[in-house]
């Protein structure tokens, strides 16, 4: 069976860092590329960032400005997020999602649970003083 669960959220304030996980099972994870999605109380899907099967190619959503690094352990079949400089507005429930190949690129526009091709459960992060 394939499944993604992520860890790692809770409460954070501005400016500290903080690194979530996503542990992938069921599928060659060194073939797909990945994805974490979040969702904001109230809001729709947004992409964030994306990275390619090997890992050597990372793509951010322009408007966060180096809040956020995605990283992969091919080794651990584990995918990451690290919050740089995170902000209240990054409050947000975050899913890690399978792509259906190894390329990754930007998403511009709605996300849809159709848009990629397996989801976690989410976890969910507060950025607040």
């Amino acid at each position: 069976e394939v499944e993604l669960v992520e860890s790692g959220g809770g409460s954070v304030r501005p400016g500290e860092s903080l690194t979530i996980s996503c542990a992938a099972s069921g599928f060659t994870f060194s073939n797909y590329a990945m994805n974490w999605v979040r969702q904001a109380p109230g809001k729709g899907l947004d992409w964030v960032a994306g990275v390619n099967s090997g890992g050597g190619s990372l793509y951010y959503r322009h408007s966060l400005d180096g809040r956020f690094t995605i990283s992969r352990d091919n080794t651990k079949n584990m995918l990451y997020l690290r919050f740089n400089n995170p902000k209240t507005e990054d409050t947000a429930i975050y899913y890690c999602a399978k792509d259906f190949g190894p390329s990754a690129g930007y998403w511009s526009g709605p996300v849809q649970r159709s848009t990629f091709d397996v989801w976690g459960q989410g976890t969910r992060v507060t950025v607040s003083s």
